[in-house]
């Protein structure tokens, strides 16, 4: 047996997929330089997909939050279409987790605050960069950062009104255990009636 090929049996699974993912969450901390780091899979209303990573900054009963410009491509489709996908691949472990659900804005002033902890490149960046429009070259960029630095010289950075933060509220979960006999461990987390059913899915 490898270091991947570990068996996942329903008896060492939570019956909380929150629980679930905090465990194994703190596992991938330990392995992954990373862990944070997910695939968010979002789409136009009339199904064209699109997939990007993004950083996971808070989880909990809410769901799972990460931060945008809500004028990027994601932002315009979530607004447009609020159903999207989650995957976390953690390589060393041999492990990936899905969550499907909708999204929602955070507040206002939940997204104050993460961006007041942001590194003060990052706040900045945030009001240079108009995400995922056409940039004439890297200089143009570099040039509206250097006017933004002199401007705000001394000054806290505030928040970027289109800067957001964005809340996947889990409908379905699934944790997957790699097997080197690719005929790997699944089970999917499932609300049924406000409880969580949990099944094994065919690798």
């Amino acid at each position: 047996m490898t270091e991947h090929d570990r068996p996942l049996r329903r008896a060492d699974l939570d019956g909380d997929p929150l629980v679930q993912f905090h465990r194994w969450f703190e596992d991938a901390a330990a392995a992954v330089r990373m862990p944070e780091a997910g695939a968010v899979a979002t789409a136009t209303p009339d199904g064209v997909p699109s997939v990007r990573m993004v950083l996971l900054k808070q989880f909990d009963e809410g769901g799972i939050v990460f931060h945008t410009h809500a004028t990027s491509r994601k932002g315009r489709e979530l607004e447009a279409n609020p159903r999207a996908a989650l995957l976390f691949y953690w390589d060393p472990l041999g492990r990936q987790v899905r969550v499907e659900g909708r999204t929602e804005r955070v507040p206002d002033a939940e997204a104050d605050e993460y961006f007041a902890g942001r590194p003060r490149a990052a706040q900045v960046g945030a009001h240079a960069s108009r995400q995922s429009e056409v940039l004439p070259g890297r200089a143009t960029l570099e040039a509206r950062i250097a006017e933004l630095e002199a401007e705000l010289d001394g000054r806290e950075v505030p928040r970027p009104e289109g800067w957001v933060g964005y809340r996947l509220v889990p409908e379905a979960w699934e944790f997957w255990q790699h097997r080197d006999s690719r005929l790997h461990d699944r089970f999917r987390y499932r609300l049924d009636a406000g409880r969580w059913i949990v099944e094994r899915l065919a690798p």
